[in-house]
């Protein structure tokens, strides 16, 4: 009899910016680390066409699929962070400067810490960076949110242990 299936937890995962080889971004592995990711969703609109002479129904024609943004929620980070350098030189420096588009891996890990699922987010900037209140009164971590836009994102079924790993890395090279 084969194993029985389970599906996975929504709490082990990390996000990594491919491409980000910069000395800053190999010095730390805290950009690995968030609390949520919400926004991955994608959906078709249609375009209704009337036929003429055919009034049992209309036409529901696919247009081009739509994304969400992609929001990554931390605790703030007080330490060197290359997203958080990067969020910050894009958004602070009020479109001065060019947009630097990376892409962003999202990792749902396994029991044993290999990816089994990853989401990659091709062409991702960022649109806000919020820090969440600050009161006296509550005993709260103080967190951000990221949001990021994105050209589309593809969804790699990884398998498990390291042909996971080995097979992670090859579409992470496609895109560095």
């Amino acid at each position: 009899m084969s194993d029985e299936y389970y599906p996975p937890g929504a709490f082990y995962f990390t996000v990594t910016v491919l491409g980000s080889a910069t000395p800053l971004a190999m010095l730390t592995e805290i950009d690995a680390s968030f609390e949520e990711v919400t926004g991955i969703q994608s959906q078709f609109d249609v375009e209704e066409e009337v036929e003429g002479g055919e009034n049992r129904f209309v036409h529901r024609l696919p247009k081009a699929a739509k994304y969400s943004n992609l929001v990554l929620k931390r605790g703030v980070v007080t330490k060197d962070s290359f997203l958080a350098e990067w969020v910050g030189e894009t958004i602070g420096a009020n479109l001065s400067l060019p947009i630097i588009p990376q892409n962003l891996l999202v990792s749902l890990l396994s029991n044993d810490g290999y990816p089994s699922i990853a989401w990659l987010f091709v062409n991702a900037y960022p649109l806000r960076w919020e820090v969440s209140a600050m009161n006296a009164q509550q005993n709260q971590l103080l967190t951000e949110n990221l949001e990021f836009s994105y050209n589309y994102f593809e969804r790699f079924n990884l398998g498990s242990g390291l042909s996971a790993a080995v097979k992670l890395a090859k579409v992470a090279a496609k895109f560095i």
